[in-house]
């Protein structure tokens, strides 16, 4: 063996320590750190020239999913109450107690989740396609989705009952735009002062 290829060796068992150049070298995965890029930015990846703010189309998904999941979680914590009530009112025991708080657990779950899950839709897809209309994203946009998707989820129930579910909507935008908006509503503050 070359006696300069064993003392290069040697200087990289363990033990030996690493030659100065070799200082930065990972122990475990034997890189330099140097050739990877060091950034503040955030990491994840975006096709050249996206901005880093996710459109209505692509947040629908995780809407639509953790409204259809919320709901089933309530209307099953519901439905357990209420079959509860009923199992105590009426005595029942051993497996028919059982069945029947599974059958107001089901029930109950699968009603809130589709309702919850219908409003999604509504309020999500409204919004993507307002969004693609109007090529911007903002409050407008939110609070004409949430008062149209309140319009049509009661339109169904008659023109008043229609006119408060736009209402509920407006008003339940509204407040969450205010409560996203809250750094823009202080510098307009802070301008007019």
């Amino acid at each position: 063996m070359n006696k300069m290829y064993a003392d290069n060796n040697s200087s990289l068992m363990p033990g030996g320590g690493p030659p100065s150049h070799f200082a930065t070298l990972s122990p475990y995965l034997n890189y330099d750190p140097a050739y990877i890029k060091q950034t503040s930015q955030p990491e994840f990846i975006l096709p050249e020239g996206a901005s880093e703010k996710r459109k209505r189309f692509e947040l629908a998904f995780s809407q639509i999913g953790s409204s259809c999941i919320g709901g089933a979680l309530f209307g099953g914590a519901n439905g357990f109450y209420n079959g509860l009530k009923k199992v105590t009112l009426e005595g029942q025991t051993g497996k028919l107690k059982g069945t029947t708080l599974l059958n107001y657990v089901m029930k109950g779950g699968s009603a809130s989740a589709n309702t919850l899950g219908v409003v999604a839709v509504l309020y999500s897809g409204i919004g993507a396609i307002t969004e693609q209309i109007r090529s911007v994203d903002d409050e407008i946009n939110t609070l004409f989705s949430a008062t149209a998707t309140g319009l049509i989820f009661r339109s169904t129930h008659g023109l008043r009952k229609c006119a408060i579910g736009g209402g509920v909507g407006f008003t339940l935008a509204a407040l969450y735009c205010l409560w996203t908006s809250r750094d823009k509503l202080v510098d307009l503050k802070q301008q007019f002062s």
